[in-house]
């Protein structure tokens, strides 16, 4: 837990009281001039002290008002001190505390202090890097606290009593954790933690735009190195294109251009594959007819051609029908007399059996 200084301005001293955890105990005292001249040099650096006005410097006020809303009594009051303070409620800093309730109207006890006045004692202590968080006064808390009704509240304003040190401390250690007033309001209200927040927000902000410039950065190197790759591989598949086909002049699709002439080279393989010589000569030979001679044959991807001579039409109808048992698509095409006692007969197929 951070250390915690509580500087107690009095009319004719200021002590300074420094500690953790609720204890405190004086480090410094220095005396108090007139108009309340001090000087800050010396006091504990803190950047968060609670400051402690003498009850000489604040006037108050009981007021009625039919609401007990604190929040909503704030707002109101400058309305109300108006007719009360002279020169009115702009030229004054007030906190208000509820007293208690009456006949349905809430007791507030106001109590201010000229803007003048306490512009002048924080910017003696800014000078020296103080800015309290909290200004109170332990010299009035110990009233409200303890006065006996509002009689004894009014008394003690009027003539308050005097505190032992042990008393200051533990009003300096109470104020530290819960203020019961805080004068730090209007113009005067306490902006260093807003101010840190905006700092914490700027740097945070500034390294999210330093990160995203990183990304975006390497972003970018990712994508030029991804473009420098394709033209790379571009250039390679134009050098390869340009050695299997070097008597094509025009390129300008190296891709699309390759997929045709493979298309082509299976067009071409499969009309030398399309049918196997040698095996359909097996076959044949499977269908060998007595006085059948066979004369041609032709054999290309979808169509085998088989020219011959035998005895008889009727021989040459057995053929086509042995055949029918290794071939596709067989049928007697042509029969003609040869001249000779024979007849001359033409036989196609689309292909052998798989």
């Amino acid at each position: 837990m951070s250390r915690t200084t509580f500087i107690d301005l009095k009319t004719n001293e200021l002590s300074v009281y420094a500690g953790q955890n609720g204890k405190m105990e004086r480090v410094l005292t220095t005396p108090v001039g007139e108009r309340l001249s001090f000087s800050a040099d010396g006091i504990p650096a803190d950047a968060e002290p609670v400051l402690s006005l003498p009850l000489a410097l604040l006037d108050a006020r009981i007021i009625e008002l039919p609401f007990s809303d604190i929040n909503k009594i704030r707002e109101l009051l400058p309305f109300e001190l108006d007719g009360l303070v002279l020169g009115g409620s702009e030229g004054i800093v007030f906190d208000a505390r509820l007293m208690g309730e009456s006949n349905g109207k809430s007791r507030v006890l106001v109590a201010y202090i000229r803007k003048e006045i306490l512009k002048d004692i924080l910017w003696r202590l800014k000078a020296s890097g103080l800015d309290p968080r909290i200004i109170t006064s332990v010299e009035l808390v110990h009233i409200v606290k303890s006065a006996s009704g509002e009689k004894g509240l009014a008394d003690s304003l009027i003539a308050p009593p005097l505190l032992s040190e042990e008393e200051r401390l533990a009003a300096a250690a109470r104020e530290t954790k819960d203020p019961t007033f805080n004068f730090r309001r209007g113009e005067f209200v306490y902006t260093a933690d807003t101010e840190k927040a905006k700092k914490s927000l700027k740097a945070t902000a500034f390294l999210a735009a330093l990160l995203l410039a990183v990304i975006i950065a390497d972003a970018g190197l990712m994508i030029a190195f991804a473009k420098r790759d394709i033209r790379s591989m571009k250039d390679e598949l134009r050098r390869s294109y340009q050695a299997l086909f070097p008597e094509e002049k025009k390129i300008a699709n190296e891709l699309y251009q390759l997929k045709a002439h493979i298309k082509e080279l299976k067009d071409k393989q499969l009309s030398f594959v399309g049918s196997s010589p040698l095996q359909l000569l097996l076959d044949l030979s499977k269908t060998n007819r007595p006085g059948v001679v066979l004369s041609e044959i032709t054999a290309e991807r979808d169509l085998i051609l088989l020219k011959g001579e035998g005895p008889s039409v009727d021989d040459a109808q057995r053929l086509k029908t042995d055949l029918d048992t290794v071939l596709t698509g067989v049928s007697l095409s042509e029969t003609k007399p040869s001249g000779q006692g024979k007849i001359l007969f033409t036989i196609i197929a689309k292909g052998r059996k798989q």
